[in-house]
């Protein structure tokens, strides 16, 4: 099937006529000039104004229509980037704007690479409901924000007077069953944690200790599946030791990687007399028992493996006492779910992931992923790691962070949503937040009081190859998208 036949026939043609536009135009995040040019020259066609900030948000600002006319304007909102992710062996590559969408029943997916439903349906949809003739609404601000996928830059620096509005729609959710009204803000912090190194004692030996087979996930979206954490399996590990009275000295672990990632394997390299070795191992398939134990059925597959290298001699390990410190920092610090959110059974509210852990010559650089939509609960995590780095003779920085946006089950927006769809498809619409980053959160802090909801069609498998949205959930999600705006505006 061609990239084109793909497309035929599917309703609304206008909504598909436009994505598949955006799957032939590049847009990987940084680098959206030419689909921003797209949205442009649309509206320039049509005659509606434009208005750009210094970084390039574009936001369209489209008359009301019909006996609605005069209604307040309500806010569209979807980001222009994609995550451009393809296979080895592919021979298209979506940075450069070479895709091939391919049809596989009711889905559309593109051989080998990322299909950019998130969030071009999104952006598609919002050209396709400002086209249509019969529908009477208020006002629209078409707002397409830049750079979402590599950490929310673009509306991070949103100017709030290109925005008329004060009801907002994002159209970046995955499932057509939700609608979202809440998300996590969050917060990475450094800790740097030193000590001196030492001369491998007399009689002492070096193993390489390894923690591997963990599911890992996102730190937001999988964290509630309290699966076990690498570093704190290690740690642990090492700590059991220590209560044992068997000596040890930490040469080196590092474990984790991304931020945004629950941490699926850890190494170490330890330092213990020659004569423990026995003590060690018993010691350590106890812990391991116990951790298999109290993890059944989360990471079945979770492993501690042994092995005697050729020490190294060029870095000796740190003191007995900094390697208790460390050990009991590790130990310290939170990592999994806090706090449930009041009101929204199972959403998490509040939660640290502790990411990852690298070693270097004096010492070892920790980072810490903290997330919570209630922005006191997010700073009491935030000053606890530090308070701890404190004690443990470390030091703590905090990054710049972004805003959570707190659930409101007063919204008008929501209400009416719940209305509209319960009336198009005679059953209840699930109200949800996520644990993870939204643009609402950084647009509610530029812009407060605004009033905001989250809804899209079924798309699954983003971010890498094999992304693909439901066909006929986009032209339920249409449907949705028109009526709300009508209802909305009365």
């Amino acid at each position: 099937m061609s990239h084109t036949s793909a497309f035929s026939g599917l309703e609304p043609q206008g909504l598909w006529k436009h994505f598949e536009a955006f799957t032939r135009i590049p847009r990987p995040s940084g680098s959206e000039q030419d689909i921003a040019a797209y949205v442009c020259s649309w509206a320039a066609e049509r005659g509606y104004p434009v208005v750009r900030d210094k970084v390039g948000n574009v936001c369209v600002h489209v008359p009301g229509r019909g006996a609605l006319a005069g209604a307040a304007p309500i806010v569209l909102q979807s980001h222009l980037d994609m995550v451009c992710e393809r296979n080895a062996d592919c021979p298209y590559d979506t940075a450069k704007g070479t895709m091939h969408v391919v049809r596989n029943g009711d889905w559309l997916s593109a051989e080998g690479t990322t299909l950019g439903a998130d969030n071009g349906i999104g952006c598609s949809a919002m050209l396709h409901v400002a086209e249509l003739g019969d529908l009477a609404c208020a006002p629209l601000d078409l707002l397409f924000t830049l750079d979402e996928e590599r950490g929310l830059t673009g509306v991070k620096q949103l100017d709030p007077n290109m925005l008329r509005g004060r009801t907002l729609l994002n159209l970046d959710s995955e499932d057509e069953t939700t609608v979202t009204v809440g998300c996590a803000g969050g917060c990475t912090t450094s800790l740097q944690w030193s000590d001196r190194r030492e001369p491998l004692p007399a009689g002492w030996t070096q193993s390489e200790w390894s923690v591997t087979g963990l599911k890992g996930g996102h730190s937001g979206m999988d964290i509630d599946k309290n699966r076990l954490n690498a570093i704190k399996a290690m740690a642990r590990t090492l700590q059991s030791l220590l209560r044992r009275q068997i000596p040890l000295r930490l040469a080196r672990l590092d474990g984790g990687d991304k931020s945004n990632a629950i941490p699926r394997e850890c190494r170490a390299a330890v330092c213990h007399p020659a004569g423990s070795k026995q003590a060690v191992r018993e010691e350590v398939e106890r812990t391991r028992q116990t951790l298999a134990a109290q993890y059944a059925g989360l990471d079945d597959s979770f492993r501690i493996g042994m092995s005697e290298p050729a020490l190294d001699k060029t870095a000796g390990p740190f003191t007995p006492d900094g390697t208790h410190r460390f050990l009991d920092l590790l130990c310290a610090i939170p990592s999994g779910v806090i706090a449930m959110t009041p009101g929204i059974v199972g959403l998490v509210e509040t939660s640290n992931n502790l990411s990852s852990v690298r070693t270097d010559a004096d010492g070892f650089r920790l980072v810490c992923s903290s997330r919570s939509s209630n922005a006191q609960a997010l700073g009491e995590v935030l000053d606890a790691i530090q308070a701890l780095a404190r004690m443990a003779g470390a030091t703590a920085q905090r990054g710049e962070g972004y805003p959570g946006w707190k659930p409101d089950m007063t919204s008008r927006a929501l209400a009416v949503l719940k209305q509209t769809y319960r009336r198009l498809f005679s059953k209840e619409i699930t109200v949800m937040g996520i644990h993870a980053g939204l643009e609402c959160g950084l647009i509610g802090e530029r812009i407060p009081g605004m009033d905001m909801i989250s809804l899209g069609p079924m798309i699954q498998g983003v971010h890498a190859p094999g992304e693909r949205v439901n066909i006929a959930s986009v032209e339920r999600f249409a449907r949705l998208l028109a009526a709300v705006l009508s209802d909305l505006s009365r």
